[in-house]
């Protein structure tokens, strides 16, 4: 079990591992060992999640969640598979973190009196420079 929060643990047998190569630099290295890991999550159909951490990570997860609501996260920053697959846990476990958290709602306010009129004074101080920059009108005798 993978402790997340309090109340959130997820069942290691819910995540998937898949080792590919990795991108970029590597030397000889990189094209014959496959270090970096692929973790995939299936969110939608995750019995340790509720409802509204459910909806939040989808939401937080954006372009790595699939059409079928699982998860992808890819880990190359290290250049051993333990090390990378670490990296994918934990950024797992921060994501599901974040979404775990509770937006606090919004309360309406209204602009205060001062600000107003602070507003409505700057206001008038600008309509006064533009019409100090205008020419006078030309009178003729």
């Amino acid at each position: 079990m993978i402790r997340v929060t309090r109340t959130i643990a997820i069942d290691e047998g819910e995540i998937q591992q898949k080792f590919i190569r990795a991108p970029g630099p590597g030397g000889q290295n990189v094209n014959k060992v496959a270090t970096a890991v692929q973790l995939r999550f299936d969110v939608v159909n995750s019995p340790s999640l509720t409802g509204d951490v459910r909806k939040r990570l989808i939401h937080l997860a954006g372009k790595r969640i699939t059409e079928e609501g699982i998860l992808i996260i890819e880990a190359s920053r290290f250049r051993t598979q333990e090390r990378n697959r670490q990296d994918a846990i934990d950024r797992l476990i921060e994501l599901i973190r974040k979404a775990a958290e509770r937006p606090k709602p919004r309360r309406k306010t209204k602009p205060t009196f001062a600000s107003k009129s602070r507003r409505l004074e700057t206001k008038h101080r600008k309509g006064e420079t533009k019409r100090m920059r205008r020419t006078a009108p030309h009178l003729e005798d």
